[in-house]
């Protein structure tokens, strides 16, 4: 990344200040990840946990040059919302208050649970928009009727309204923490916003919830995270107009368990220039998300965005000789006596010098919702900073935090997570008016070192 001239370095960005209440409206607010999230935003708020795995709590970043470091951590580099200023609210299909939720998710243990008892109680899901058409394993009695999607849309830009004033919130951030809906082309309905509406009116079949949300949260300027691999807000009609209305969005599904480790573990086998002819990676869990995903079509959701990231690391384009014979498969099974506990195996078939064959083996007994929770809050800040700082529609530099990122139609996302890291912490910068890091390390050795 190119680096700011001296005059560009006190060209700290405008940012409004991170004041007064943050609202967090969350689809899916009772499942295992939202219910894990908000549990641990108030044992960390009661000081009786610390919030591990994210970046915006406790990473700190370098600043300036490595022979005379200054050390920073995020939340203090730039204005972000404080945690205690955090309010939750959402839709689920099924009824259960938040503590009710999150004891029959099974992620944290009823003694943690209990320490937040009455804050998750207060969580009480509304009902949620929602088709049996685009989640074929799941139901619930908790949903909302509405003769047209149009209508399900005011419905819910009504009660996003009557809860940033019933709770006196400065602003909002919607997350999309719901199950995976089923893969999607996108159709002639997506593509611009002016047939999107149209099709919203006319219940247009390939109008999916989620994008339903999607719409709602933009037309009232609000922020919108995909967690989730289905087809969302990416779709032009939609990534087009949260650019219009200066509305930030990203996504796609959350970066967690084995992607994670194969974002981790291909840039270093790729920097090495060690070759890879097969790589695959099954997978078992048991919570709700395994029941959904049992579901070919949602799988097939899941495929995708957990598929595209190798191709991208391990360029064959560029490295025929090295990555042109990959074999890269992918499984999911739904085993339910392991809840949240997902294992993931990986066998990575890799060769050496002169052609050697070796192998790496792979067993990652990782919990979901626990990596996934601090994902969450890390977004949800880092979009109400991208809203403050007048960064509009999406938002490539947290492409960090997923399997699928959205990037410009004529760029290529990057998948690489160290180079998501720095993209990340440079944009940062940026916006705090400092020095972009490059690390070439040349001018310590060739001329002053300033």
């Amino acid at each position: 990344m190119k680096r700011l001239r001296k005059d560009e370095k006190s060209a700290r960005r405008a940012i409004a200040p991170a004041s007064g209440k943050l609202g967090v409206l969350i689809p899916g607010v009772g499942g295992a990840v939202a219910t894990t999230l908000i549990a641990g935003v108030h044992l960390v708020n009661k000081g009786v946990a610390k919030p591990v795995g994210s970046l915006t709590q406790m990473e700190r970043i370098r600043l300036g040059k490595r022979s005379r470091p200054r050390w920073k951590a995020i939340k203090e580099l730039v204005p972000l919302a404080e945690m205690t200023d955090l309010v939750f609210g959402g839709w689920d299909i099924f009824p259960d208050d938040g503590y009710q939720a999150a004891i029959k998710a099974g992620v944290l243990p009823v003694e943690q649970l209990n320490e937040v008892r009455e804050e998750l109680q207060s969580v009480r899901p509304l009902t949620a928009a929602f088709d049996p058409t685009f989640l074929r394993n799941l139901r619930g009695p908790h949903v909302k009727q509405g003769r047209r999607k149009i209508d399900l849309a005011e419905a819910l830009m009504k009660e996003i309204e009557e809860f940033k004033t019933a709770n006196d919130l400065s602003r909002l951030v919607m997350v999309w923490c719901g199950s995976t809906e089923v893969y999607q082309a996108q159709k002639p309905v997506h593509q611009t916003i002016e047939a999107f509406e149209k099709g919203l009116k006319e219940n247009d079949p390939d109008i999916s919830p989620s994008m339903i949300y999607a719409y709602a949260a933009i037309r009232l300027g609000i922020p919108y995270v995909n967690g989730a691999p289905n087809t969302s807000v990416e779709i032009p009609a939609l990534a087009e107009t949260a650019r219009a209305r200066l509305v930030p969005i990203a996504g796609k599904d959350f970066k967690t368990g084995q992607t994670l480790m194969k974002t981790i573990i291909a840039p270093g086998l790729r920097a090495r220039m060690l070759g890879v002819r097969g790589w695959f990676s099954t997978n078992i869990l048991g919570n709700r998300d395994g029941e959904v995903l049992d579901d070919p079509r949602s799988f097939h959701a899941k495929e995708v965005t957990k598929s595209s990231v190798l191709s991208s690391i391990l360029d064959s384009n560029l490295y025929p000789e090295l990555y042109a014979e990959l074999y890269h498969k992918v499984r999911i099974e739904y085993y339910p006596p392991r809840g949240d506990a997902k294992e993931g195996w990986d066998n990575i078939d890799i060769f050496g010098w002169v052609g050697q064959p070796m192998q790496i083996k792979i067993n990652f007994l990782c919990r979901d919702s626990i990596l996934a929770a601090p994902v969450v809050l890390d977004l949800l800040l880092f979009m109400d900073l991208a809203r403050q700082a007048k960064l509009k529609g999406m938002q490539e530099w947290l492409s960090f935090y997923f399997k699928a990122p959205m990037a410009r139609p004529d760029l290529a996302p990057i998948h690489d997570l160290f180079v998501q890291h720095l993209k990340l912490t440079n944009t940062l910068r940026i916006l705090a008016g400092e020095e972009v890091l490059h690390h070439s390390g040349l001018d310590y050795y060739e001329g002053e070192a300033a």
